[in-house]
């Protein structure tokens, strides 16, 4: 913390000191608790997709827009939500939207149990406009709740919060589904969101308020105008892109490759979004302590690594060699992800940050949205091999406007 001046004042006491360390560090995990329901309220139908097509009648790819229809959602609303929370109180915003989460949440598990898909639809994409606005409200808070020096890490542990939630939905979807019904999860993840408002909401007195006169509309253009943002907001595209090729495909390989069942396959390549806790949390620290606050170099060297290993990954035949590389494939991009929304808000003014989060979160699940889709083309008429070296060329494109990125120069 900042040393108090000398104005003849007594100096804070240590306990206050800690008192005030504590308080803030509970505020990231309340809002990070936050985060971690609404991630798995996102990704949880996936792991009871069987369930969802028996109940309401439809077929695989339909199934999927129950998940991918959140992503959609958050990739046009994202920037609006960014110019709202630059001229709004975010801490009453952020319980304003778990309220309205939570009826989506009760929404879909009524829509489900009746067996009507638009109703689940119509919840989701709700539920997918209050993710955004928690997601973006999130990372402002919390970088503006903690020093500069420790910005970067206490973003970092917020942004851990999504692996976290996706691992936990597909962990414990189909436990619930067996328990409750498939659309119990809905209301489970919703109400963990819920819980952890109640952990954020005394903490975060006194944060997110707006900063002085709300950003004109000239402000907000002159973000979308500055050639840094875009670098910034294309590596979180690629880092996403990347992310979400292993993920989709990842498991498809191992299956037809090596032959292996689609359970075991499955759980290899989980270790690839796993890592993604300790990447998105280190992230922060190593560019904070290792790096002394710089951005720059954390980002260069995670596409530096994740290219040459996504190239080799279908050349490689030993299994144990194969999860290595997932592993440290999975950590290296995984940094991008977690540091790239305090690299880009480092970058324009304080009353435009959270427009320069919210743009780099629609252009980083613009990827996402994007990498599974394209992926799949690729292997249909291409097969792995290229697949794999397109996934490596686009880590090389990474290396290149990493190596151009600016420094925040505060």
């Amino acid at each position: 913390m900042t040393p108090p001046t000398d104005t003849g004042e007594p100096a804070p006491s240590t306990d206050r000191v800690t008192r005030s360390a504590a308080r803030t560090w509970l505020l990231v995990a309340g809002v990070s608790l936050i985060s971690t329901g609404l991630a798995a309220y996102e990704i949880s139908p996936a792991s009871v997709t069987p369930l969802v097509q028996s109940s309401l009648g439809i077929d695989a790819a339909t199934a999927g827009l129950i998940v991918g229809v959140m992503f959609g959602t958050a990739v046009v609303t994202s920037l609006p939500a960014g110019a709202i929370l630059d001229r709004v109180d975010s801490r009453r915003t952020v319980a304003a939207v778990v309220a309205v989460v939570v009826v989506a949440g009760v929404w879909g598990w009524v829509a489900g149990r009746q067996g009507d898909f638009r109703q689940v639809i119509a919840s989701r994409v709700l539920g997918g406009v209050g993710y955004v606005f928690v997601w973006n409200a999130g990372i402002d808070i919390v970088s503006r709740s903690v020093e500069p020096s420790r910005r970067a890490t206490a973003v970092g542990i917020f942004t851990a919060s999504g692996p976290v939630g996706f691992a936990l939905g597909q962990g414990t979807g189909p436990i619930i589904a067996a328990a409750a019904g498939w659309s119990a999860v809905f209301v489970v993840f919703t109400g963990l969101a819920a819980l952890g408002l109640v952990v954020f909401w005394p903490v975060s007195a006194g944060t997110g308020g707006t900063r002085g006169e709300p950003p004109t509309l000239s402000e907000f253009v002159a973000v979308l105008r500055t050639p840094a943002v875009w670098l910034v907001g294309s590596l979180g595209f690629l880092g996403y892109a990347l992310y979400l090729f292993v993920n989709s495909w990842g498991p498809t390989y191992l299956a037809r490759e090596l032959e292996l069942s689609l359970a075991i396959s499955g759980a290899l390549v989980a270790v690839f979004p796993a890592v993604g806790v300790l990447a998105r949390v280190s992230s922060g620290l190593l560019s904070d302590r290792l790096f002394g606050g710089r951005r720059r170099p954390l980002v260069l060297g995670s596409f530096l690594v994740a290219a040459p290993l996504l190239f080799a990954f279908p050349r490689l035949g030993t299994l144990g060699v194969l999860v290595a590389v997932l592993l440290v494939s999975g950590f290296a991009i995984q940094l991008t992800l977690g540091l790239s929304f305090t690299y880009v808000r480092e970058l324009v003014d304080a009353n435009v940050a959270a427009t320069a989060v919210a743009f780099q979160t629609a252009v980083g699940l613009a990827g996402a949205f994007v990498a599974p889709i394209a992926g799949g083309y690729i292997v249909d008429a291409a097969g792995f091999d290229t697949g794999f070296v397109v996934a490596a060329g686009l880590g090389a494109l990474g290396v290149l406007i990493a190596w151009r990125a600016p420094e925040p120069t505060g």
